[in-house]
């Protein structure tokens, strides 16, 4: 398995929680799974258990480049960890770029890093079954094993699996820097890497991968479209044979509100009662005033993507209300400035905490009611259920894995649900739809009832990791 980043070694988003989780998933379901990282700076080589094991020199640009291998394992030992380690390309205060900027050079570094774990992962006579690359960074990784690896007998039997996080960071490179990749211009068509006079690296995992897969089955159907598809939705609907949707998991054991070290009281699905503790405690943190009213929690990136515009245009009117609201998160500086200022004028009903706090994010979904996750679109998203399992009903859009993971509260039909959904991006609708959760929360015993549903799903990478080793069968079959 290779990746760009894997909790709890480096990460900057989704894409870490899933790498750090689901190789050691598998490895309990006793498979044998090695995971390969570029060496950044960042990473704490003592965690992982890191040692310089070998020295290799790679091909680059026409003249080999020597790198450092560097050996380790996470999950406690269950899964082999192999870094790449280039301090020129690796050793950075970030991952992909610092200032709101990509490194200029990140062709070159993720070139560097495919082609070095595919010479370094060689065994003669013992090849992989399968290889699986997650998002842009290493789907060149795919397109070597299907070109200049296709005749290496130590590739020659090994099947690609190409796993799409969010399908509009597609790793575009101007087509001047084609001869970067060490691939014959034959390969540079509009059928395989060319993608509007450029290179596109998501292409080629795309064209070359023997099955593709994203993080939900609704997220799967949506970039087959124009609106989600970002441009690849023609490749994708040819694909569409091979393509898969496979939601993410949580951590069950992190993510446990009875056990959950960053919060003041335990409870579970059995016993509520430590959630109200939960909840008065958030509301003294955050020096709202101790009061039985609804308290909305959001955690989120404040992007447009993740529906903040629908959130900021609905607060005011939110907030005339009888409710309360913590926020989360960090993004774009117009709605830290928003809330900001709409905290001051609300200061009884609104707290707002501008940056990343993982406690503090903890203690939110077990101190709420209601948690709001608006997005525009979503391939799947934690943040939904994180709150199921602890109790905080979600409010979503019925987009990607929200629409996946949320079954949407109706006054006609309310015994299966566990949140409430609403389909146009509109914050009139937005806002309806909290109305019609404020009226179910009036009602004590059915709002229980909707909390203990949520509880009670099950959304462990255990099911997940089951449903990719499905996927690798069918890859090995092919």
């Amino acid at each position: 398995m290779l990746a760009s980043e894997a909790v709890p070694l480096a990460k900057t988003g989704g894409l870490a929680d899933v790498v750090g989780a689901l190789p050691i998933e598998l490895a309990r379901l006793g498979h044998e799974v090695r995971l390969a990282l570029p060496r950044y700076a960042g990473i704490d080589s003592k965690a992982a258990g890191l040692r310089k094991t070998a020295t290799m020199r790679v091909p680059w640009r026409g003249k080999p480049r020597e790198v450092g291998v560097e050996t380790g394992s996470i999950g406690g030992g269950t899964v082999p960890l192999i870094c790449i380690r280039h301090d020129p390309f690796f050793a950075r205060a970030e991952l992909y770029g610092e200032g709101g900027h990509d490194y200029p050079d990140n062709l070159d570094r993720f070139v560097l890093f495919c082609r070095a774990v595919m010479e370094a992962c060689k065994e003669p006579g013992r090849p992989p079954d399968v290889l699986h690359a997650h998002d842009w960074q290493t789907a060149l990784a795919v397109v070597y094993l299907k070109t200049l690896y296709r005749k290496d007998p130590a590739w020659a039997k090994t099947r690609a699996l190409f796993t799409i996080h969010n399908i509009g960071y597609q790793g575009t490179f101007p087509v001047l820097a084609y001869d970067t990749i060490g691939l014959p211009w034959s390969e540079y068509t509009s059928e395989r890497l060319e993608f509007w006079g450029q290179l596109n690296l998501l292409k080629g995992g795309l064209v070359y991968a023997d099955l593709l897969n994203t993080v939900s089955p609704t997220y799967a159907r949506e970039i087959q479209t124009a609106e989600f598809g970002h441009g690849l939705e023609g490749i994708l609907q040819m694909r569409k044979e091979r393509l898969f949707g496979v939601l993410n998991g949580i951590d069950a054991q992190i993510w446990d509100p009875g056990t959950d070290r960053h919060l003041p009281a335990h409870y579970s699905v059995d016993d509520l009662s430590g959630k109200k503790v939960c909840k008065l405690a958030l509301q003294q943190e955050m020096k709202l005033p101790a009061r039985e009213v609804p308290l909305f929690g959001l955690i989120s990136r404040l992007a447009f993507q993740k529906g903040i515009d629908l959130i900021v245009d609905v607060l005011p009117k939110l907030l005339d209300f009888d409710v309360q609201m913590v926020a989360l998160g960090s993004g774009e500086p117009q709605y830290h400035a928003y809330l900001t200022s709409l905290r001051e004028r609300y200061p009884h009903k609104l707290a707002v905490s501008l940056g990343f706090n993982d406690g503090l994010a903890h203690r939110i979904e077990a101190g709420s009611d209601l948690m709001l996750v608006p997005s525009r679109y979503e391939p799947c998203g934690l943040t939904q259920l994180y709150s199921l399992r602890y109790g905080a009903v979600p409010i979503v859009r019925k987009t990607g894995g929200l629409a996946d993971t949320v079954v949407p509260y109706r006054p006609d039909a309310r015994s299966s649900a566990t949140g409430f959904s609403f389909e146009k991006p509109d914050p009139e609708v937005l806002l309806s739809t909290i109305l019609l959760a404020l009226e179910a929360y009036r009602d004590k015993e059915e709002w229980r009832a909707l909390m203990m549903r949520g509880m009670k799903q099950d959304f462990s990478w255990e099911r997940s990791a089951k449903q990719y080793v499905e996927l690798y069968e069918r890859a090995m079959a092919l």
